[in-house]
């Protein structure tokens, strides 16, 4: 695919995550979202048509424009939202929100999570993840049948999914609300997009919680409680850790693919991540051990 040279003097820096960086046009007509030099262009390229495809389903998402490349780093440009904060930077900012914000995310979700996808363009999740288990040199034999059987036990409705849902991936201006950072939209259970919040709640550093969302961990985890007991309308304790134990599973799974991804498919899994494989096949509740 072809990429415009920019340069960077026009621009400037105006956000940054864990695999890219963002750099706003001074003219304010555009958003450049550069990678970092170790991601790859195949990377790089699916984000960008996938984020066409869901702009072009209808999907609330900064229309993508044009890649682009600093000449050293690869990436897209896309529409700015005058005006935009994500939700985790207004609960940083104006605690008061964690509530009603939450409970509209839930909300967001849920409606993304009924929207027919295109099976035709998007992928499933369930085979995105199969070829990391597969073929990962980190996952033990006897684990890894477990792993795919888990798999295979999933359905898969033909609905859409975020494939990175967290407060930290929706903006707003104020009048509309936008879902971004798209490379992992796909379609199946909604458990998969929920469950990724079970891990950021319990198991993120305070580190990572505060670089990622600007938030402490106390707060997230609140978040967490309220993000279920709004998708789901669970009201008691025994409810929320029933729920928990069924979302392990997808948790499990996606951090299995996440690492392997990351890693190549080599390297070993952290004691982290064994422990949550161990709860899994043992039936325990997230955060006991």
């Amino acid at each position: 695919m072809k990429y415009e040279q920019i340069n960077l003097e026009d621009y400037f820096q105006s956000g940054e995550g864990g695999q890219a960086v963002t750099y706003t046009r001074k003219d304010g007509r555009a958003m450049a979202k550069l990678f970092l030099k170790s991601i790859g262009v195949d990377t790089v390229e699916r984000e960008f048509r996938i984020s066409q495809a869901v702009y072009k389903a209808g999907i609330p998402s900064p229309q993508p424009i044009r890649l682009v490349t600093d000449g050293e780093r690869f990436g897209a440009e896309y529409e700015v939202i005058v005006g935009k904060r994500s939700f985790t930077r207004i609960i940083s900012e104006e605690p008061e929100q964690l509530e009603p914000l939450t409970v509209k995310f839930a909300r967001l979700g849920k409606q993304l999570h009924a929207t027919p996808a295109d099976t035709d363009v998007f992928p499933e999740m369930k085979e995105v993840i199969r070829p990391w288990i597969l073929k990962s040199e980190c996952i033990s034999e006897p684990l890894r049948g477990r792993l795919l059987e888990a798999l295979d036990s999933i359905e898969s409705p033909k609905t859409c999914l975020h494939g990175d849902f967290h407060i930290g991936n929706i903006i707003t201006n104020g009048e509309k609300d936008y879902w971004i950072d798209l490379g992992d939209f796909a379609w199946g259970a909604p458990e998969w997009d929920l469950s990724m919040n079970l891990y950021l709640a319990y198991y993120l550093s305070d580190e990572n919680m505060d670089n990622l969302f600007h938030l402490d961990k106390a707060t997230f985890l609140k978040h967490w409680t309220l993000l279920l007991q709004s998708y789901y309308g669970l009201q008691t304790q025994d409810e929320m850790r029933e729920c928990e134990r069924h979302l392990l599973k997808f948790t499990v799974l996606k951090l299995y693919y996440n690492i392997c991804k990351r890693n190549n498919g080599k390297g070993q899994p952290s004691q982290q991540l064994e422990g949550l494989a161990n709860a899994f096949l043992s039936g325990m509740a997230p955060g006991v051990f």
